[in-house]
């Protein structure tokens, strides 16, 4: 009844109530328990049979350890495997494996490639195993479901050598890619320190002698051209003092000729020169308490005395070869000597006159040469500074260039020692560790799996078809439900009277009961023994 579900929840519960329930609906809850499970293992029987075959395939680490041979590719197996899917389970792939085993062609209806693709897509099925430690892909496993075990087997067995070969090729091609890569790197790399280093000699010839290395080399040079300068300038000094000397000596010696000697006198000349010695040596005297004999104007001085010594023995030995060298005319004036030796000694300072002229002319040109070349090389040094700032930014560049050269050639060389072990097959590499089985069950439908969800599906049917009898049925079974429905109280109770009859129906209607339930528990009994022995 409707009002009985709507009694308060906190009333005590009611053992007695639910066993009559039991009584009068268990025929229908067992029908219903019974028509349910029929019914899902039954289908278990009807739904077509889909067997799966599966492998093992083991990703194994590089027989050369890293630390003598560095991969030069990427190690995440996670993301090459599924590229490597990617590229398996495209149309093109797919079809060819089709096409090759003739799948997907039976059925009332034609599919299209695309339409087969897409079911062999959902009949593969690729599982990760990883490493609880360093959730790293250690193995993955390839599923393929179909109505016949072999070819199961046999598209397992395609996927499977599709896999390992995309993986070998994947990594040869990678590495190849990134050594190809490396190597065109390489000749940029080689032509900018090409380049690099054109430039930097190219601009050391530009400023040679301005270039920091030979700083030293021009202080050094430098000084030599000052002391050679000094020296050459002490040298016109000197020679221009011999000049001067002997300049003096010519005019004396042709104002001795141009006056007449008388015969109890002496020359003019002759008293010039003793002079002259006179001041050389008190010259000469004084230096020697300075200077050593070495000092050059001491040497100068001394060649002085020696030319002054040399010209008065020349002109002692001309008056006494000619005491009447000059002789006296009518107007009183002078006649020069005739004779041409007595001429020899202006003759001899006219010529050392001449050789000073030109040591000072040589001297002066060289003392130009050396002030041009002290000018160059000081100019070179002055220019250093500038010089070497924009030389070290180009070898700063160089360095640079150098450096990313020779690091690029070493991975060049590691790159290709990679690329040899790939090609050599000792890299990374999937090996198929289960070869692909042959099932001899069939994955779906799980026969006992259906057994019991058929025994939950008759069992919530058969009690929601007893629940709703008992909520839309408006009969009463008990007294206490009488006696809940009146207001007054209860004088005297009528006991239930039977006949015969109706104790023997209700005896035949406990052993249909009981052989009801026997019967689906030996129904149920069978189906999933029969479905065991068939799995």
């Amino acid at each position: 009844m409707p009002e009985e579900f709507e009694e308060s929840p906190s009333q005590p519960f009611d053992l007695g109530r639910y066993l009559d329930i039991i009584r009068r609906r268990h025929l229908i809850f067992l029908t219903l328990l019974l028509v349910g499970w029929v019914g899902v293992w039954g289908s278990s029987w009807l739904l077509p049979v889909k067997y799966k075959s599966s492998t093992l395939i083991l990703v194994e680490e590089p027989a050369l350890p890293k630390n003598y041979v560095v991969p030069n590719i990427s190690d995440n197996v996670q993301d090459r495997l599924q590229t490597i899917t990617q590229q398996i389970l495209s149309r093109t792939r797919l079809l060819l494996i089709i096409d090759k085993l003739h799948l997907y062609q039976g059925g009332r209806h034609v599919l299209t490639p695309d339409q087969r693709v897409d079911k062999m897509r959902k009949d593969i099925n690729i599982d990760l195993v990883k490493d609880e430690k360093t959730n790293s892909v250690t193995a993955f496993k390839i599923y393929y479901v179909s109505a016949d075990p072999h070819i199961a087997q046999q598209v397992t067995s395609e996927l499977t050598n599709l896999f390992i070969d995309a993986n070998s090729k994947a990594r040869k091609q990678e590495s190849e890619n990134t050594t190809q890569f490396i190597e065109s790197q390489l000749v940029t790399a080689r032509a900018n320190l090409a380049d690099q280093e054109a430039r930097v000699q190219t601009f050391q010839a530009q400023h040679q002698g301005a270039l920091p290395s030979q700083e030293t080399a021009n202080l050094q040079i430098l000084s030599g051209l000052q002391s050679q300068l000094q020296n050459e300038q002490d040298a016109v000094n000197s020679a221009k003092q011999q000049s001067v000397y002997h300049q003096s000596l010519i005019e004396q010696y042709r104002a001795f000729d141009s006056r007449h000697t008388t015969a109890g006198g002496t020359s003019v000349g002759l008293a010039g020169i003793d002079d002259q010695l006179d001041k050389l040596r008190l010259k000469l005297q004084d230096l020697g308490t300075r200077y050593t004999d070495q000092y050059p104007e001491v040497q100068q001085v001394k060649a002085q005395i020696a030319d002054a010594e040399k010209q008065r023995a020349q002109i002692v030995a001309n008056l006494k070869k000619a005491p009447d060298g000059k002789q006296a005319s009518g107007g009183g004036q002078t006649q020069e000597i005739q004779d041409p030796a007595q001429n020899a000694p202006l003759l001899q300072l006219q010529s050392q006159l001449k050789a000073d002229q030109t040591e000072i002319a040589n001297r002066e040109r060289a003392v130009s040469s050396l002030e041009s070349r002290i000018n160059q090389y000081q100019s070179l040094l002055n220019s250093e500074p500038s010089v070497s700032q924009q030389l070290a930014d180009l070898n700063r560049g160089y360095e640079q260039s150098q450096t990313n050269y020779n690091e690029l050639l070493k991975k060049e060389s590691d790159s290709q020692m990679a690329t040899s072990m790939e090609q050599m097959q000792e890299g990374e590499r999937f090996m198929m560790l289960d070869p692909p089985s042959l099932p001899v069950r069939p994955d779906f439908p799980n026969r006992l799996k259906m057994c019991g969800v058929g025994l939950g599906v008759g069992l919530v049917l058969g009690l929601l078809v007893v629940v709703l009898q008992e909520f839309f049925d408006d009969c009463m079974y008990s007294d206490r439900e009488i006696i809940k429905m009146i207001s007054v109280g209860v004088i005297a109770e009528i006991p239930q009277i039977l006949n015969p009859s109706d104790t023997e129906r209700e005896k035949r209607k406990i052993l249909l009961g009981w052989a009801m339930a026997a019967l689906v528990i030996c129904v149920i009994l069978t189906g999933s023994a029969f479905s065991y022995l068939h799995s």
